[in-house]
C-alpha cells in the first residue's frame, strides 16, 4: 500500500493506495507505507492540528487495501498525539479498524504482583483448597463407579474396554521388557563393584533377585506406564466436546471412561511385574556370567534361593498401588484439561508428575509399614 498526506480545505488528507491491477501498465509512484515522517507528524501536531482524515481516490478498489498496514499507520499516527478519522473510509473496513483499534492486544499485567503477600497466600490458599476439593470428588466418584461396575449396573463398553486393555498389556511389553533388563544388568554391576573386594560376587544374584521382586521391578513398571496415554486420550475428547456430548447424553462419565481405565491397568500390571522381575533377573545373570566369572547354573541357584513368595507378593502389592495412583492421575488430569491444544499438553505432564511424586509417597508410606509389620 502506498500514501499520500496532503492539505485539503484546511484538513490533512491520507490518501490511501491499494497495489493496482495486474493488468494495469501504471505504477504508483508514492511512498510506501512502511512509516509515515514522524518529524512531518510533529510539525502538525505543533501547527494545532488533532485529526487527520483517512480517504481513498475515486475509484480506488476498496478491497485491495492492506488492513494490516493501515492499523499500523493508525497506531502511528495516534503515537505522534493525533487522530486518525476513518468515516470517510467504508463501512467494512471502517468497523475492522475500529475494533482493531479499540482492543488492546497485549498480555494482562500480572494480578498477583500488585497485591500484597496476605492477598497472594489467601488466593493460593484458595486454589490448593479448590483443587483438593475437586480431587476428592472425583475420587468420590470413582469409588461409586467402582460399585456399579462390580455389580453390573455401570454404562461401558467391552470393545473400548478391551481396546484399554490392550494399551496396557501385550503393547507394553516390549518397552518394560527392556527397561528391567537393563535395570538388572545395572544392579548387578554397581552390586559387583563393592561385592566382588570382598570375595563375595556371587552374592550379586540374591542380590538381583531380592532388589528387583521387591521393589524395582514395580516402580520401574510405574514409572513406564506413568507416561500411559489416559490423560491425552481424555484431554483431546474434553478438546473435542466429546466428553460434553456424553454428559448430554446422560452417561456417568465416570463409569464410561475412569473405571474401564482403572480396573485394566488395575489387573494387567501385576503381571508386568512379574515379567520386570523375570526380565530383571536375567539381566543380572548377563553380568555376573559374562564379568564375574560365574556359573550360569551356579548363579541361578542362588537366585532361587533369595527368592521367596513374601518378597514377590511385597512388590505386587506396591505394583497395585502404583497401577491406582497412575490411572486416577492421568483420568483427572485429562478429564480436568482446558479446551485448547496446549492444555493437553499440560493435562498429560501434569498427570506424568503427580503420578510420580503420589508413587514415591506411596513407595515411603508402603515401606515403613511393612518394616513396622516385620514383613
Amino acid at each position: 500500500m502506498a500514501v499520500t498526506l496532503k492539505e485539503n480545505n484546511g484538513d490533512f488528507v491520507l490518501l490511501l493506495y491499494g497495489e493496482p491491477d495486474s493488468g494495469s501498465s501504471e505504477k504508483l509512484k508514492n511512498n510506501t507505507a512502511s512509516g509515515l515522517d514522524s518529524t512531518c507528524l510533529q510539525q502538525l501536531k505543533e501547527r494545532g492540528q488533532t485529526k487527520i482524515f483517512a480517504e481513498t481516490p475515486e475509484g480506488q478498489p476498496y478491497a485491495s487495501l492492506p488492513a494490516a498496514e493501515l492499523f499500523g499507520l493508525a497506531k502511528q499516527i495516534q503515537a505522534a498525539g493525533l487522530t486518525l478519522d476513518l468515516s470517510r473510509l467504508p463501512k467494512n473496513i471502517r468497523d475492522m479498524l475500529t475494533l482493531a483499534l479499540k482492543v488492546e492486544n497485549r498480555p494482562p499485567k500480572d494480578a498477583a504482583s500488585q497485591s500484597g503477600l496476605l492477598e497472594r497466600i489467601g488466593k493460593k490458599s484458595f486454589i490448593i483448597y479448590e483443587q483438593v476439593k475437586s480431587a476428592l470428588r472425583f475420587m468420590h466418584e470413582t469409588n461409586l463407579s467402582l460399585l456399579r461396575f462390580f455389580s453390573g449396573r455401570a454404562i461401558w463398553r467391552r470393545k473400548d474396554f478391551w481396546f484399554i486393555f490392550g494399551d496396557c498389556s501385550y503393547k507394553a511389553v516390549g518397552i518394560i521388557a527392556l527397561v528391567s533388563f537393563l535395570v538388572g544388568l545395572i544392579l548387578a554391576f554397581v552390586g559387583a563393584l563393592q561385592l566382588r573386594t570382598f570375595g563375595a560376587g556371587i552374592y550379586v544374584a540374591s542380590m538381583v533377585a531380592l532388589g528387583m521382586t521387591r521393589i524395582m521391578a514395580a516402580i520401574m513398571v510405574g514409572i513406564i506406564m506413568a507416561g500411559s496415554s489416559y490423560a491425552a486420550t481424555l484431554g483431546t475428547m474434553q478438546v473435542n466436546e466429546e466428553i460434553d456430548a456424553l454428559k448430554t447424553l446422560g452417561i456417568k462419565i465416570s463409569d464410561y471412561l475412569v473405571t474401564p481405565r482403572l480396573v485394566s491397568l488395575v489387573v494387567t500390571i501385576p503381571f508386568l511385574t512379574l515379567l520386570a522381575d523375570a526380565l530383571g533377573i536375567l539381566g543380572g545373570a548377563v553380568v555376573g556370567v559374562s564379568f564375574l566369572d560365574l556359573s550360569s547354573s551356579s548363579y541361578f541357584d542362588y537366585s532361587i534361593k533369595a527368592l521367596s513368595l513374601k518378597n514377590i507378593l511385597v512388590g505386587l502389592m506396591h505394583s497395585v498401588v502404583y497401577g491406582i495412583i497412575i490411572s486416577l492421575c492421568g483420568c483427572y488430569e485429562g478429564l480436568n484439561a482446558g479446551r485448547d491444544a496446549d492444555s493437553v499438553g499440560k493435562a498429560t505432564t501434569g498427570a506424568v508428575v503427580t503420578a510420580l511424586v503420589w508413587m514415591i509417597v506411596a513407595t515411603g508410606v508402603l515401606t515403613v509399614i511393612l518394616e513396622e509389620m516385620g514383613i
